[in-house]
Parts: structure tokens; sequence; C-alpha cells
């Protein structure tokens, strides 16, 4: 697994930066993301993938413990599509 602490230090350290600067670059593309789901938007980002903000409608289900069928209310969920250079390097 790699953290946003490791992605930070490969940032700063490839770019000649200090460590607090990495982590901030980092910071502020992870909060631009959540802005952009937030309003609506779509972020691309060329070469990696999009995430996309999709509806998901209500639906019923059931309780695996007792069977009874409950309602899931709908909701918001942010996807992810992964660009095809991404699938690519995936499936080498």
């Amino acid at each position: 697994m790699t953290t946003t602490n490791e992605i930070a230090e490969k940032i700063a350290t490839e770019h000649s930066l200090s460590k607090a600067q990495g982590k901030a670059i980092v910071e502020t593309l992870i909060a631009s993301i959540v802005a952009a789901a937030v309003a609506g938007n779509e972020t691309s980002l060329p070469g990696f993938g999009k995430f996309k903000v999709k509806d998901t409608p209500e639906r019923e289900a059931r309780n695996p413990a007792t069977g009874a069928t409950i309602k899931v209310a709908a909701a918001k969920k942010l996807a992810f599509t992964p660009a095809k250079a991404l699938k690519d390097a995936l499936n080498k």
C-alpha cells in the first residue's frame, strides 16, 4: 500500500522540494478532486483516469441477520475509470 506521505516524499525527492512542500502538493491535489466531486464535476487526469460522481438509486436489500427487507436510500458515489494507458500498464 502506498500512503499520501510516501507519494509526497517521492514528489519532494524528484523535484528537490521539502517534504512539507510535497505533502502540500498532494493535499491540494486531493482537495481539488474532492471539491470537484462535491460540485458534481468530473476530474480527468490524462494518462491516469477520471473521477466522476454517479447517482445510485434507492433500492431494496435484505438484512442478512433477520431476512427483513429494508430500503437503502439513494446516494452519490465517486467512481474512478482508469485511462487506457493505465489499463495497458496493469495488463502487461
